[in-house]
């Protein structure tokens, strides 16, 4: 039984077999492992995960194909099918044991990739690492140096809590339906220490969102109700630069600084 992909689930079905190897051979699956596959579509991956001997969850919305999946592997006594919206998941549940931590794998619908990081990365304390299929252009962002047009508020919310890694490129026609946009696949690696000591977590979300507000004028212009142009001097950042020119450390060093005014 086929599925026909749903646009409104925005589902694109990975078929190139060369593409799914790459996958696999990135992830390395070993038995004394817990993975957890999001929207796993028709199981291009899922066999092959499953037969690496690791315990596999799998949390998928579409209802039929969670169908498909149960006919399909009723008989893996290492498989737990989750029906259920990714983005609500508790995927600390998941976790039995604190020392055994979630391996995550994805092709993640566009459309949601970006709210699902965000819910991932409050998970992260649990997660042992991420491979996901994105859209090249997001993961380009994921990556970005300061400095760089990518770089931007994602960026900086990413590599607080991760480091990350393009591993390969992969393009529409290796999808049915073909997307019109390349796509890549990323390795995020939750740190096991943040890399920069931020007194206030929403205080520096909240930095970072307004500084890069307004892309275009330098950081004078959007933090003036937060901090003064003579406070971001004072930290040895010049208020005349962009928020793409600033690094993780000097957003933590503007975040702690909020922080400090605010609770005075």
């Amino acid at each position: 039984m086929t599925h026909r992909p749903r646009k409104r689930f925005g589902q694109n079905f990975l078929h190139d077999e060369s593409v799914v190897y790459n996958i696999l051979a990135a992830i390395d699956a070993r038995p004394d492992q817990h993975l957890v596959e999001i929207g796993p579509g028709q199981g291009a991956l899922t066999a092959a995960l499953l037969d690496s001997g690791a315990a596999l969850d799998i949390v998928e919305l579409d209802r039929d194909l969670v169908a498909l999946l149960q006919r399909k592997y009723q008989h893996r006594d290492n498989l737990r099918i989750h029906s259920a919206d990714a983005l609500q998941f508790d995927f600390c549940s998941l976790a039995a044991m604190p020392a055994r931590r979630l391996r995550i794998i994805g092709n993640l619908p566009y459309n949601i990739s970006t709210p699902l990081l965000f819910h991932l990365l409050e998970n992260s304390a649990c997660i042992e690492d991420m491979h996901f299929m994105l859209q090249k252009e997001m993961v380009d962002r994921l990556c970005a140096k300061p400095g760089s047009k990518q770089y931007g508020r994602l960026s900086l919310m990413v590599q607080y809590h991760c480091s990350s890694e393009q591993l390969f490129e992969v393009p529409p026609e290796s999808f049915t339906p073909a997307p019109k946009v390349m796509s890549a696949v990323i390795r995020l690696t939750p740190h096991s220490k943040p890399p920069v000591a931020i007194d206030d977590h929403k205080d520096f979300q909240q930095i970072v969102t307004q500084a890069f507000s307004q892309r275009r004028k330098t950081l004078r212009n959007p933090l003036k109700k937060m901090l003064s142009a003579e406070e971001i001097a004072g930290l040895g950042i010049d208020p005349g630069l962009r928020a793409e020119a600033l690094s993780l450390q000097e957003f933590a060093a503007l975040s702690n600084l909020w922080t400090k005014k605010r609770q005075a």
